[in-house]
């Protein structure tokens, strides 16, 4: 299955497909409002500032399993976002990522790029998934990785496009 297969929502409601962002790489990453992680939003927007342009798109994922560190409803996550980090890139309603309801599109995820001695489960917030051009899962961050620790290869995947 491709990832272009998937459909997420965003806080209206309204739901898109994957494909909307084929040909362009993405940056995939489950995040939360309350986590020591929090601050990774400043990193991953400056991504997202400096790469659109040569076909990166940050994807945001809020999460709630992990220490109940997103609790806050759709909107009032966006506007966290937006007010304290400038986030522009696409946040999306929140969703569970391990487990019987995760996201079908999180299952993908974790079996195309396995974490830490081959485990499938997400361990935190902003686990992160480099995604090529043509849909391919190419590479899983751990939480730990700040976003300025993938622009190198971020780099590396746009000068194959």
């Amino acid at each position: 299955m491709s990832i272009y297969n998937f459909r997420v929502k965003y806080r209206s409601g309204d739901s898109i497909s994957l494909s909307a962002y084929k040909g362009k790489a993405m940056l995939i990453v489950n995040t939360a409002s309350k986590c020591g992680f929090t601050p990774q939003f400043a990193g991953l927007e400056q991504l997202n500032q400096d790469y659109k342009d040569q076909g990166l798109q940050v994807l945001g994922f809020p999460c709630n399993q992990f220490a109940n560190q997103d609790p806050g409803d759709d909107a009032s996550i966006k506007a966290f976002c937006k007010t304290n980090y400038g986030v522009t890139f696409p946040v999306f309603t929140r969703i569970v990522v391990n487990g019987v309801n995760e996201h079908p599109l999180f299952t993908h995820l974790k079996n195309s790029a396995r974490g830490l001695f081959w485990s499938r489960r997400i361990k935190w917030n902003f686990t992160k998934f480099l995604v090529d051009h043509e849909g391919n899962v190419v590479k899983r961050y751990a939480p730990t990785t700040k976003p300025e620790k993938i622009r190198r290869d971020i780099e590396a995947l746009l000068a194959k496009t």
